[in-house]
């Protein structure tokens, strides 16, 4: 095992997370950060408050290259105090500032050399499990980060799909409920069918002390969510984040296709996901984009852990309302998002009025 030296402020942070940074050895609860979270009242006033929300049309642009290359990535561990839902605010743990984490857009073959920095003003030790890596971990280990420090890895994108990437420290519950968690795309060889338009979903559950729709800073609550009863499921880390009433709906016109990848961060809900008004075209079921695409899905089911691609074809002006069909999620925990279809009726195809 490598030997790390570290000092004795280092070695507390380094215990109190219950993780040793190779070994990965689970501590005792009293030491354990949910505790610590638990036990804090409300954040300093001198923390600065951040929104987390991902765009989700802020992703990078389909591979048309015939040939592999190599990429050199980035990704920031950062830890910020951000608003569930107005007036009500939660410590959320990132890759990158944002929930989910960017999506990454590799082909298959392609080379990464893979760079986490964990920020100096972060509590955390934090790591990268990425689904698309052969490695120990997904290379969990290679990238098991103190605060301040940096960790890099380098692998080959042997496989296509899109996969998950998520910090794996022992508490990774904990911390992917907190927003650790995105997508990596690994398109294969030739590419995906061409869309119009794309966007980035990632869904998670919150678990906090105080209740739905309180006001303030909430607490993370450890039993809940070992208990499996979260307080919030959120599409891109808030409450109904994509909606006119939030931060706006994602736009679209009829006549165009649109592609839509979505990654369940979980940490313990499957996700039904569903478009209202609509349906996946062609869905690419967990995320497996070297397989041919199931037709005319109205439901995929997304795994915790897991990821779905798919195409939907708007013949007609409506708002489409992406939502988990389990529904007391949607009507009572968070979990809307909408897309904004514009452009001529269609009445041979829908009119409200028959």
């Amino acid at each position: 095992m490598e030997r790390i030296d570290i000092g004795r402020r280092a070695l507390v942070r380094l215990l109190a997370t219950g993780a040793a940074t190779m070994g990965i050895m689970k501590v005792g609860w009293p030491l354990s950060l949910y505790a610590a979270q638990a036990a804090e009242k409300t954040p300093a006033p001198d923390r600065p408050l951040a929104g987390v929300v991902a765009n989700p049309i802020d992703i990078p642009p389909p591979i048309k290259r015939d040939h592999p290359i190599h990429h050199e990535i980035t990704l920031e561990a950062r830890e910020v105090i951000a608003e569930l839902e107005p007036g009500a605010t939660f410590r959320y743990m990132t890759f990158g500032g944002q929930v989910p984490g960017p999506m990454l857009r590799v082909r298959e073959g392609d080379t990464v050399k893979l760079t986490l920095k964990n920020l100096p003003g972060n509590i955390y030790i934090h790591s990268t499990d990425t689904h698309a890596v052969y490695g120990t971990g997904g290379g969990a280990v290679a990238t098991t980060v103190l605060p301040g420090q940096s960790k890099t890895e380098f692998f080959k994108a042997m496989y296509p799909g899109a996969f998950i990437y998520h910090c794996a420290v022992p508490d990774m519950d904990f911390h992917i409920s907190s927003g650790m968690y995105g997508m990596i795309v690994v398109e294969p060889v030739g590419g995906l069918p061409k869309a119009d338009r794309e966007f980035y979903l990632g869904q998670n559950e919150v678990y906090t002390v105080e209740p739905f729709g309180a006001k303030g800073f909430h607490k993370f609550d450890s039993k809940a969510m070992v208990r499996e009863q979260p307080t919030y499921v959120l599409f891109n880390g808030a409450v109904n984040a994509l909606t006119p009433g939030r931060l706006g709906a994602m736009q679209a016109k009829v006549g165009e296709t649109i592609r839509v990848f979505m990654v369940n961060g979980g940490p313990n809900l499957t996700s039904s996901f569903h478009p209202i008004g609509n349906v996946w075209v062609r869905g690419w079921q967990q995320g497996a984009l070297a397989s041919e695409p199931t037709r005319y899905v109205q439901t995929s089911t997304v795994a915790p852990g897991s990821a779905f691609v798919g195409d939907m074809e708007l013949p007609v002006p409506e708002t489409i309302k992406l939502v988990d069909h389990a529904l007391s999620r949607t009507i009572s925990q968070g979990c809307l998002a909408e897309i904004h279809v514009t452009g001529a009726e269609n009445p041979e195809v829908f009119k409200a009025k028959a």
